[in-house]
């Protein structure tokens, strides 16, 4: 199994920048790709960014050019680099690691608060 952890959300002024992390540990060879999505009270979550084993990535229209996604092997870990933070990107975001080995299945973080406000 995938344990995921969260850390970096907080509260930001409009135009700051944020940086989340997140620590896999467990079967972390087994891990396809990685992602970060947000979800709003009273929204369906939605994906943010996510990046492959092989380095591939792929972004949400919204946070392109805003948002990079990273990773440090060495660490297992992955990063979300939040730069021009809107009010608008004010979520809950959410760690994510797809597996298929074995079947595929998703594991999540426990979630991390992000505040865009003045």
């Amino acid at each position: 199994q995938v344990q995921l952890v969260e850390s970096g959300g907080g509260l930001v002024q409009p135009g700051g920048s944020l940086r989340l992390s997140c620590a896999a540990s467990g079967s972390i060879f087994s891990i396809n790709a990685m992602g970060w999505y947000r979800q709003a009270p009273g929204k369906q979550r939605e994906l943010v960014a996510t990046i492959t084993s092989s380095g591939s990535t792929n972004y949400a229209d919204s946070v392109k050019g805003r948002f990079t996604i990273s990773r440090d092997n060495a660490k297992n870990t992955v990063y979300l680099q939040m730069n021009s933070l809107k009010p608008e990107d004010t979520d809950v975001y959410y760690c994510n690691a797809f597996v298929v080995r074995g079947g595929a299945r998703h594991y999540w973080g426990q979630g991390t608060q992000v505040t865009v406000s003045s």
